[in-house]
């Protein structure tokens, strides 16, 4: 028998969600909150667990149901026994623990019956779909900051003006702790943030990501989707800057997003010898963007890819995950950004479709894509057509900010390179051809 942190130690190593690959845990338990239960062999305790051996350290929710017994069926949900004979169980899984969430949540149901989405990475979804009931889905945060999660809300805002673009927001829940270790001011002031969301679950959606890959493997024009997605995207940046706070670009604004370039690009050349040769080219596309036109700040998805649209049956698309880069601290992600930012990073997606079909081999059949020509003529087709459809949405004049969203995607090419250097060596030829023809003279001409 062990304690309880240490049963968690194996098993949060374990989880898609534990952010620390490689490294064992060093848990120091935060805070601690049993919710009542109706079943007598079972207790639900809700634990936030600060992990020392992340720089700087993670805070971790786990919610466990404690049992005198192992219920039949629920081994794969078992994580360990404690010190007070109990054995602890994944809470996710247990529908005492998922009864609570809901009420707290504010949500009833006829059919409580659910399951825990097994793609999930850094958390867990539980869906609710059994029954008469519109089908649901609760979103665990696991990472847990202190402070308002965009996730919730930009689609709350979203939800409340009507824009269904978004899954419908039908509630939140928020944790409080007090934690000096963890605080960069060590204040032993109570934190409050999100734990986890209610929201319309969608059936019979699929990810924008495997669509794309399938169109282009087999050498199928995705034009149309992509105008329909760059619709979309224009649409829900539109509705962000009426019901959320949007500003003009200041001075400081546009020196700090420079500079955050510049510290990308010092860092990757250090990891990424082939950028240090096109350093001073990226440079200068960097300083170009400083001198030009900036459209207005506002709220905006702040990781955006193929992985993050899904597309109904009837061909609409869906904007999910508002979350931002879960690895960068809360502040950043809810301050107002450039909706180029974006923009940049669905280009880059399209990119990235093609280049994994060079590195992966397309699938076999007469249809398959033959070279690097006819990979090149779909994304250059995608990503026009993406482009037109958010101009024709958003009237925002893409071509007079060229030299900006040159910028934009350039700096998020840089960081793809750093990270397949470290990561997947082998797709580091994917954003350094991007960064080479971004830098190119040639392109600058055009600009």
């Amino acid at each position: 028998m062990h304690s309880t942190l240490e049963c968690l130690t194996d098993w949060m190593s374990r989880q898609r969600w534990y952010a620390g690959k490689g490294r064992i845990p060093e848990l120091a338990e935060v805070a601690r909150d049993e919710w009542p239960c109706a079943d007598p062999d079972a207790r639900i305790v809700v634990l936030l667990v600060r992990d020392m051996a992340n720089n700087p350290p993670s805070l971790y929710h786990v919610p466990l149901v404690l049992r005198t017994t192992i219920p039949r069926g629920s081994g794969r949900t078992f994580i360990g026994r404690d010190e007070n004979d109990d054995y602890l169980f994944d809470a996710a899984h247990d529908e005492t623990y998922t009864h609570e969430l809901l009420a707290r949540l504010g949500v009833q149901r006829a059919d409580e019956s659910s399951r825990v989405h097994t793609g999930e990475q850094s958390n867990t979804s539980i869906i609710f779909d059994a029954g008469g009931d519109a089908p649901l889905v609760v979103k665990l945060f696991r990472l847990v900051h202190a402070g308002e999660n965009p996730d919730v809300v930009l689609q709350t805002a979203l939800t409340s003006v009507g824009n269904r673009s978004v899954p419908r927001m039908l509630g939140s829940l928020e944790a409080t702790w007090v934690d000096p270790l963890g605080s960069h001011t060590h204040s032993d002031e109570p934190s409050t943030g999100h734990i986890a969301f209610a929201q319309e679950f969608v059936p019979g959606v699929r990810d924008g990501w495997p669509l794309a890959l399938e169109a282009a493997a087999a050498d199928e024009s995705w034009a149309d989707d992509a105008e329909r997605l760059g619709r979309v995207t224009a649409e829900v940046h539109t509705a962000l800057a009426e019901c959320l706070p949007s500003r003009e670009a200041s001075l400081g604004d546009i020196v700090g997003f420079v500079a955050g370039w510049y510290q990308r690009l010092a860092i990757a050349t250090s990891d990424v010898p082939e950028l240090r040769e096109l350093r001073p080219a990226i440079e200068a596309v960097y300083d170009a963007a400083r001198e030009a036109a900036w459209p207005p700040l506002q709220r905006i998805h702040g990781d955006f890819h193929l992985g993050q649209v899904l597309r109904r049956q009837s061909g609409e698309w869906l904007l999910v995950d508002f979350e931002g880069e879960p690895l960068r601290p809360l502040a950043e992600r809810a301050r107002v950004d450039s909706p180029l930012r974006d923009i940049a990073g669905m280009l880059r997606s399209f990119d990235y479709v093609v280049g994994s079909l060079r590195n992966t081999g397309a699938p076999g059949g007469a249809g398959a894509m033959l070279d690097d020509v006819a990979r090149a003529s779909w994304a250059r087709a995608a990503r026009g057509a993406f482009l037109e459809g958010y101009a024709s949405a958003s009237g925002l004049d893409l071509a007079a900010h060229q030299s900006l969203l040159d910028a934009f995607e350039l700096d998020k090419a840089v960081y793809e390179a750093m990270y397949e250097a470290r990561n997947r060596p082998s797709w580091l030829p994917i954003p350094l051809a991007a960064v080479a023809a971004l830098a190119a003279p040639e392109r600058a001409a055009h600009r």
